[in-house]
C-alpha cells in the first residue's frame, strides 16, 4: 500500500512540473507576441510618415533618408525576433526613426508631431546648445542646434559603441564610423572636445565621453577595459581622423 501513496505522490509531482513548465511556455510566448505587435505598430507609424513627407531641402532629405533606413532595420529585426528582448530592439530601432521624422519636420518648419518615446541613454547625452565650427584634422566640423545646408545630418541623442553622442545637426555624421565598427577611433576624444568643450547643453567632459558617461556608465568602462574605450585610440584600425567627411555615406546605418 505504502508503494502506492509514493507513486501517487511521484505521478502529481510530474503532473505539476509539466503544467508549470507548460504555463511557463505559454508566458513567454504571449510576452513575446505582444512585444513583437508593439514592434511592428510602432515600425508601421514609423513607415506610414515616411510615405507621407517629401523633403524640400537637404536637412530634411537626409533625415528622411535616415528614417528609411531605420524603418527596414526594424522590419527585418522584427522578422528575426525570436525574444522579447530582441522584439525591444527592434522598437527601440523604430522609435529611433521617428526621432528623424520629428528631425525632417522641423527643417521644414512644420509641427514636429506627437512626442516620441525616449530612446535609451538619449537624456543623459545632451544636446548641442550653441553653434560651433572646430578645425579638425584637415576638416571643418560643424555642430548647430538648428538644421541648415552647413549642418544637414542630425543625431537624436544617445550611446553609439558605448560613448554618448549628443543629440544635434552637425556637418558630417562623425558618429558614423563607430556605429558601423562597434568602436571609437584615433582622436575621437580630442574631436569630442574640441566640439562640445563648455557646451551648456553638454554636462560632461571627454573624460565622461570615453568612460560612457550617463545610463551604461558601467558598460563605458568594461569596453574600456575590453580595448574599445581609450585603448581602441591605439589600435589605429578604426581612425576616423583621415577620413573625407563627404566619403561617409549618410545612408550608411548598419544594424
Amino acid at each position: 500500500m505504502e508503494w502506492l501513496l509514493i507513486a501517487a505522490a511521484v505521478v502529481l509531482v510530474a503532473i505539476i512540473l509539466v503544467w508549470r513548465s507548460r504555463q511557463t511556455r505559454e508566458r513567454a510566448a504571449l510576452e513575446l507576441a505582444d512585444a513583437l505587435a508593439e514592434a511592428r505598430r510602432v515600425n508601421e507609424r514609423l513607415g506610414g510618415q515616411i510615405y507621407s513627407l517629401t523633403g524640400s531641402n537637404t536637412a530634411a532629405q537626409q533625415a528622411l533618408a535616415d528614417a528609411a533606413e531605420r524603418h527596414i532595420a526594424a522590419g527585418s529585426q522584427v522578422d528575426q525576433a525570436g525574444t522579447p528582448v530582441q522584439a525591444r530592439l527592434a522598437k527601440e530601432t523604430a522609435i529611433e526613426g521617428l526621432y528623424y521624422i520629428r528631425a525632417a519636420r522641423t527643417a521644414m518648419d512644420m509641427d514636429p508631431g506627437p512626442v516620441v518615446p525616449e530612446l535609451e541613454g538619449r537624456a543623459t547625452a545632451g544636446e548641442v546648445s550653441e553653434d560651433r565650427v572646430v578645425d579638425f584634422e584637415n576638416r571643418r566640423i560643424a555642430a548647430s542646434a538648428r538644421p541648415s545646408s552647413d549642418t544637414p545630418n542630425y543625431y537624436p541623442g544617445g550611446r553609439v559603441a558605448g560613448r554618448p553622442v549628443p543629440a544635434g545637426w552637425y556637418s558630417e555624421p562623425w558618429w558614423k564610423p563607430a556605429m558601423i565598427a562597434g568602436a571609437w577611433g584615433l582622436g575621437s576624444a580630442l574631436l569630442f572636445t574640441s566640439l562640445f568643450s563648455g557646451m551648456s547643453g553638454v554636462g560632461y567632459g571627454a573624460e565622461g565621453f570615453e568612460s560612457g558617461y550617463g545610463e551604461g556608465y558601467e558598460d563605458g568602462l568594461t569596453a574600456g577595459d575590453q580595448g574599445y574605450g581609450g585603448q581602441a585610440d591605439d589600435s589605429g584600425g578604426q581612425d576616423y581622423q583621415g577620413g573625407d567627411g563627404g566619403g561617409i555615406d549618410g545612408g550608411g546605418f548598419d544594424f
